[in-house]
């Protein structure tokens, strides 16, 4: 036990040491403010300045909420404040940036505008009489209760006595071997045998089971049937995801099977799909509810002019309605889903569920993990520990292991628990070939409907543009004779925001769309529905890419079908055409971040058809996989180089 005991022992300092780099990137940031700001815009990812008071109104939920308004820039689509993220209001006292001690959530987010909760009426006056003298600004502020849930998960983990908990521990852990039951084999004629396999796995699991999802496998599809096909067995699930946007999605393709789906959580960061199905619209839409409204009104209008006796019976009843709702409402579902920190919600407290499915468990931290798996007494979870892994801020808690998560460890600990999925269904062959090659054994196949798929049959699916004109490789086609020439051999700069940009390659990003879209016409990418994105390690080139496009007329008819965003940010996407700026151009050979494989992997395979990638090959291919990739270019498609 006592090795349990320094397992979560040490997961809490790394929880405790992640915390405290947030609040020290906070403070730090705050401090900054105010040696920028006078006199200045700041349309920063995590913070506005100045913005404007608007409008108070009462939401759905009774709460007091308040527009602001705000000048946009190009960073609009990185924007962090997301619906039900902490923000924080401040100004300017002496070039000093001043907090405010009002904690408001985000409600909506628009074009130049966001709507706000507060916490009551005297935080609105507040904010009203600071602005009569200054001008406010907003950021993110810092959400605890995800790291308090973390810790506490963590620690009832490490004492908990239950047999069937401990039985499960003891296997995450690596302490115990997982057992698996014999069952009937099931059919899916609409499945692949991969994904069958995975379904009878998660089937027979006793303890875990992990579905491990390539890009384009299919995931979602098969652990949508593995819930299915559970339920035939048992009476509810729990299904959790790190993320609100994954728990709505896997929640969707749910009820559009039919589930009876209860979605718990902050309403305010659910998509509009799942609102209906959320704990708190079904708790208002019960019968009892009307009744339950009525005790409320009166207990609260009744003062001294009802006897004791009279209000104690109104409490009594009360209790009996809030009871007998929650009962119901959690009887009638057939699938409870929530993310992580969500299942220890109060209203979650001595809930318990056979089966635990956990979504995109390789974008999951360890800890979060915990608080859901206290509730169950087996674990599927799904997910690719190739991609992006979990966000973790401090350097000494992500070397310390926090990086590293319960997936990856299980995966390592328990191969006869891992089910891969080797059928791709998104990307043309050779696209998909050479991260199959590199991340997955060589074990992916391309089905037959994707494997030769190609914007024109006179292209090809994959082209590499050297912008650092290598004598040795390659040749320069034709259709570039007419791009930009680069300025200087080493282009790349740091943003003020601490990014990496690089102009001469952001220039050469325009100048191949435009030329690529010429190729194929503009007629049939809108006839066709043809779209691009375009992604970058780097937030500072992503925001050069989109004002450089802004300022070309040419692309104004053409803008809904172009995205451009961080590797982060297509996480889970994917379009018919990408274009990749990898940015990093010097002499010593530095890529800093672009060592990270997975966001590579992430990368590349979010393209259906064509995939071109603009970077220096002499600065990247010191890196043995950036070396591999351009070979595998040269072999399978085109090598061009661009003269200095």
């Amino acid at each position: 036990m006592g090795t349990v005991n320094t397992y979560f022992s040490r997961l809490r300092e790394l929880v405790a040491q992640e915390l405290q780099e947030e609040h020290e990137r906070y403070r730090r940031s705050f401090e900054q403010r105010g040696l920028s700001l006078t006199g200045t815009l700041i349309c920063e990812p995590s913070c506005r300045y100045p913005v404007t008071l608007g409008e108070t109104s009462y939401n759905a939920l009774g709460q007091l909420t308040l527009q602001l308004r705000y000048d946009t820039t190009d960073d609009e689509a990185e924007l962090e404040f997301e619906p039900g993220k902490p923000a924080t209001f401040f100004y300017l006292h002496d070039g000093t940036p001043k907090e405010l001690p009002h904690q408001c959530f985000v409600e909506l987010v628009g074009d130049g505008t966001m709507t706000l909760s507060l916490p009551n009426k005297a935080a609105e006056q507040s904010l009203r009489d600071t602005a009569a003298h200054h001008q406010l600004g907003m950021q993110l502020g810092i959400d605890n209760t995800s790291y308090r849930v973390m810790t506490e998960a963590l620690r009832e983990a490490e004492r908990k006595d239950d047999e069937r908990f401990i039985r499960l521990r003891d296997v995450l852990l690596g302490h115990r071997l997982p057992a698996f039951r014999s069952l009937p084999r099931v059919s899916f004629p609409w499945l692949n045998p991969s994904q069958q396999d995975a379904i009878q796995k998660a089937l027979e699991a006793q303890e875990v089971c992990i579905i491990h999802g390539p890009p384009g496998t299919g995931k979602t599809t098969t652990l949508v049937e593995a819930i299915i096909e559970t339920l035939q067995r048992e009476t509810q699930v729990l299904v959790c995801a790190p993320s609100n946007a994954a728990v709505d999605w896997i929640s969707e393709q749910l009820m559009r099977r039919g589930i009876h789906v209860l979605r718990v959580g902050n309403p305010l960061r659910m998509s509009n799909e799942m609102l209906d199905c959320s704990y708190e619209r079904r708790y208002a839409a019960h019968p009892d509810y009307h009744e339950l409204w009525s005790i409320r009104k009166e207990l609260r209008n009744t003062g001294g002019a009802r006897s004791a006796s009279r209000i104690s019976s109104l409490r009594q009843r009360e209790t009996e309605l809030e009871i007998k709702i929650n009962a119901d409402l959690f009887e009638q579902a057939r699938v409870v889903s929530c993310t992580l920190i969500g299942s220890a919600y109060r209203i979650m407290d001595r809930r318990r569920f056979s089966t635990l499915f956990i979504d995109e468990a390789a974008q999951a931290l360890e800890p979060a993990c915990w608080a859901a798996i206290l509730k169950a007494d087996r674990v599927v979870m799904s997910g690719d520990h190739q991609q992006l892994p979990p966000t973790v801020k401090s350097l000494t808690a992500a070397k310390g292991g926090l990086a590293n998560t319960l997936m990856q460890k299980v995966v390592a600990l328990w191969p006869q628990a891992v089910r891969l999925l080797t059928v791709q269904y998104r990307m043309n062959e050779q696209i998909m070939s050479f991260s199959s090659r590199w991340f997955y054994g060589g074990r992916l196949q391309a089905a037959p409907e994707a494997a030769g798929r190609l914007v024109s049959p006179l292209d090809t699916p994959l082209t590499w543009i050297d912008t650092s004109a290598s004598p040795e490789v390659g040749s320069r086609s034709a259709e570039m004779a007419a791009a930009p020439q680069l300025q200087t051999p080493n282009s790349e700069l740091r943003t003020k925001t601490g990014s990496i940009s690089n102009a001469d390659e952001a220039r050469l990003v325009i100048h191949t769309l435009r030329d690529y879209i010429e190729m194929v016409s503009p007629t049939k990418i809108e006839s066709e529905r043809i779209d691009f994105g375009i992604i970058t390690p780097y937030r500072g080139q992503a925001r050069l890419i989109r004002r450089l496009l802004k300022m070309q007329h040419y692309f104004r008819k053409l803008k809904r079908h172009i995205t451009v965003g961080t590797v982060d940010g297509f996480q889970g996407q994917e379009r018919d055409v990408i274009v990749i700026s990898l940015v990093r151009d010097n002499a010593e050979g530095n890529i800093g971040f672009l060592r990270d494989l997975r966001r590579m992997n992430v990368a590349i395979t979010r393209a259906r058809m064509k995939l071109i990638i603009i970077g220096n090959a002499t600065t990247l291919s010191r890196h043995k996989f950036y070396r591999a990739l351009i070979q595998h270019i040269q072999e399978h498609g085109e090598f061009i180089e661009v003269n200095n």
